[in-house]
């Protein structure tokens, strides 16, 4: 048989699927008249020439394999949380052998780099384990895949997506990076979610935080190690990063201190926590520039895993990612790039339940007054603080952790 008839017949259907709208998306008509009716505008506003446009939007399709979409105009009824799922606790996000996978890599690009580390410290003052624990943390030091189209990821949140306004302005950041000539569209990769490159920036946060650091014209953190670098410590300096502070210090809390006191809002000097019967399990005193400066109790898992005193840098990690396992993680990480030591509090066992039943443990608290900083099946320190005020409210003894 004849294997050019095949080929040319594949051809053809496809060119026929091309032309008629019969054989198109089933929203590919929809949106092509909000890019038109929306996006084009806006962007053109924005500074955008008809040239990027025309280039970049040309022969766009919405990418409808994306999670969570809930229709055009964002109007569509959004996934339903699962609060049958089962509850997760901390200690699954600290696992040893993570830590180990990653402390190698660290370690090599500190001596590969040190040059030019030594030269981001001293320009945005981030030391540099905090830097190379957010980018194992995005990207494996780059080496994850990061598969997308970013500017049809956007473009496809910005249509039909939860947060449609949200990823309009993206969707014209995107496009506005385009323009600038840093990355060209085939190289402009990101996750599901428009996060782009080795940090995971979203489109806005690069045009903000991106530097160019190697001094190739390029703001580029798709494939250059050192603009990556620069740029994760500039996105934390321009967020406030304390320098000169670590982000925070793992402790013994006596039981005369109640873990109802955790959280920023209950910050004192860190000598007073001291003077409290606080001291760091390492055996060390407080270094003397941390020891009159503010910090925190953080207690992950309550009275169930380890404790800390967290500075003001842990909430800056938490600008990166609004999560207290994932700043603990990168702060953990950190660490262990020096002495690859796992916690000394252990991770107790913990009864399993599900999101629902903390959500309606959450619903009960608030019922009763306290702020636990939403019932979303999800337990943070207002949570973990509601209960253990409950608890000492009914005479036992304050764990700040479900059951």
């Amino acid at each position: 048989m004849n294997r050019v008839v095949p080929v040319l017949l594949s051809a053809l259907l496809l060119a026929i699927a091309i032309s008629n709208p019969a054989y198109a998306g089933k929203y590919d008509a929809q949106f092509r008249q909000f890019l038109n009716s929306e996006i084009i505008p806006a962007a053109r506003k924005a500074g955008v020439s008809k040239a990027t446009l025309d280039r970049e939007l040309a022969g766009l399709t919405p990418d409808t394999s994306l999670p969570g979409l809930v229709g055009p105009g964002g109007k569509g009824a959004p996934p339903r949380v699962n609060f049958q799922a089962e509850f997760r606790s901390p200690s699954r996000y600290f696992r040893d052998s993570q830590f180990n996978a990653l402390v190698p890599g660290g370690r090599s690009l500190m001596k590969k780099h040190a040059a030019t580390l030594d030269r981001i410290e001293a320009r945005y003052g981030v030391p540099r384990r905090i830097i190379l624990a957010i980018w194992a943390r995005e990207s494996g030091y780059g080496n994850a895949k990061i598969p997308h189209d970013a500017l049809r990821v956007l473009a496809t949140q910005a249509f039909m997506g939860q947060r449609a306004k949200f990823f309009q302005g993206e969707l014209i950041a995107a496009l506005q990076i385009l323009q600038k000539g840093d990355v060209s569209r085939r190289a402009m990769k990101s996750s599901w979610g428009g996060a782009m490159g080795q940090p995971q920036f979203l489109p806005s946060s690069y045009l903000k935080y991106a530097v160019d650091f190697d001094g190739d014209g390029k703001r580029n953190i798709w494939t250059s190690q050192v603009d990556t670098m620069a740029s994760i410590a500039n996105y934390l300096a321009k967020h406030g990063w304390a320098k000169g502070r670590d982000w925070g210090y793992e402790i013994h809390l006596p039981n005369t201190v109640s873990c109802t006191r955790e959280g920023p809002d209950n910050r004192q000097k860190i000598s007073s926590f001291v003077n409290e019967g606080v001291k760091r399990v390492s055996g060390r005193p407080f270094p003397d520039h941390e020891i009159n400066k503010p910090g925190n109790i953080l207690l992950p898992a309550g009275r169930y895993g380890p404790a800390f005193i967290a500075t003001e840098n842990f909430y800056v990690l938490k600008a990166y990612n609004e999560s207290d396992t994932y700043a603990l993680f990168v702060g953990h990480l950190a660490d262990r790039y020096g002495s690859n030591k796992s916690f000394v509090g252990q991770w107790k066992p913990m009864k399993e339940t599900t999101r629902g039943a903390v959500r309606n443990l959450q619903l009960r608290l608030e019922g009763l007054g306290h702020d636990v900083g939403g019932a979303d099946g999800l337990i943070g320190f207002k949570t973990r603080r509601s209960i253990g005020k409950d608890q000492e409210k009914s005479g036992f003894f304050a764990t700040c952790w479900v059951g």
